[in-house]
């Protein structure tokens, strides 16, 4: 009868995970509009142009050539755009996995990790 409560655990332990697989795959996409709202903001804009403005000026006024401050600000920039494009791509799925398809992909992992300790335990009675 051991084997009965084992299986009706795991049977138990599968729907969880799924369960929770549901909610990851529905809140994680909510959570990334949300990032790229506040990233992309007209609030945000401004205060990334505060802060490039201020680094710059700091640039300058330690001394640097306007040739290198420039560029370095235009990297500082880069940095903003180019963790905007990253959250923007995750968000797409572009060129990746979408959402559905890591949660698919992270479910039929889980459920052969769980038939490997299945049939590892099957094998060892």
């Amino acid at each position: 009868m051991m084997i009965d409560s084992d299986r009706k655990d795991r049977k138990v332990e599968a729907e969880n995970v799924r369960e929770i697989l549901s909610v990851v795959s529905s809140e994680v996409p909510t959570l990334i509009k949300s990032i790229l709202a506040s990233v992309f903001s007209e609030e945000a804009g401004k205060n990334m142009g505060k802060a490039a403005a201020a680094y710059y000026k700091e640039l300058k006024n330690g001394g640097l050539p306007e040739q290198v401050a420039v560029k370095l600000t235009e990297d500082y920039m880069r940095t903003f755009t180019s963790l905007g494009d990253m959250f923007r791509g995750v968000g797409r799925g572009r060129g990746e996995k979408s959402g559905d398809e890591i949660s698919e992909e992270i479910e039929r992992r889980i459920r052969e990790k769980l038939d490997k300790r299945k049939q590892e335990k099957e094998e060892d009675e």
